[in-house]
């Protein structure tokens, strides 16, 4: 059986110490999407659950009046389609060339019985999902462009996308920003560009932008700054450089 065909794998991550759902998808086929496409609609029968294995995914649900919310946004390694109801309440949407593979829902609950340690991270997974959702909840309730954009961008670090740590990307276009924040398009770009020119952000390779100042930039968010060693006037050499 599949699960059994799993185990030796997850056994052998067991053993120096690491574990990862990737083991449970490797005897699943790698399917393609392209940019646009939708992975899983909103509302369809919830029976597979994905992995993503390249590229990014938007997650959104559509209200009544046709607008869209984007309720997240995923990468290569996370999983998607996770529900606990019968359709799925949200779609998945490939924002550029996605690779990723999928699993029957009950063959991955047959999987998970035979190591409590991916039971464990998966509620742990799914526990950071709830919290980041509240946490989304009053971003849009209580702060404003400006905040909500730079909380964003300290999200987007903290996922770690950059390897030297100052590196923020961003893959998606504008309007799925302006969607995932509650803002128009225009505002969304008019603040990337405040930043830029405060000396917050510098724009790096295309989709990226460098982060001069992390300490302004959560101040800006209006979160704690973490303690760190960078110059007091870090920022201010790159104050009035334009973002077009």
């Amino acid at each position: 059986m599949q699960a059994a065909s799993n185990i030796h794998s997850l056994e052998r991550q067991l053993a120096h110490g690491t574990i990862g759902f990737a083991p449970l998808f490797m005897r699943q086929t790698i399917e393609t999407a392209q940019s646009g496409t939708t992975i899983f609609f909103e509302g369809d029968a919830a029976c597979h659950v994905f992995r993503i294995v390249r590229g990014n995914v938007r997650i959104c649900r559509f209200l009544s009046d046709g607008r869209r919310l984007i309720i997240g946004f995923l990468g290569a390694g996370n999983l998607v389609g996770l529900s606990f109801h019968n359709r799925y309440m949200f779609a998945g949407e490939a924002i550029d060339e996605v690779s990723f593979s999928r699993m029957n829902k009950r063959t991955l609950e047959e999987e998970l019985q035979l190591v409590p340690e991916l039971r464990l991270q998966l509620l742990s997974q799914l526990r950071d999902e709830i919290s980041a959702a509240q946490d989304h909840m009053l971003l849009l309730s209580h702060k404003n462009a400006e905040q909500r954009v730079c909380t964003f961008l300290l999200h987007r670090l903290e996922r770690n996308e950059g390897r030297d740590g100052r590196t923020i990307s961003l893959p998606m276009v504008r309007t799925d920003i302006a969607d995932h924040l509650g803002m128009t398009i225009e505002t969304v770009s008019r603040t990337l560009t405040k930043l830029v020119a405060k000396g917050i952000l510098l724009p790096a390779e295309k989709h990226q932008f460098k982060v001069v100042s992390r300490s302004a930039l959560a101040r800006a968010a209006d979160e704690d700054p973490d303690d760190d060693s960078e110059d007091a006037d870090s920022g201010a050499r790159y104050a009035g450089t334009r973002y077009q």
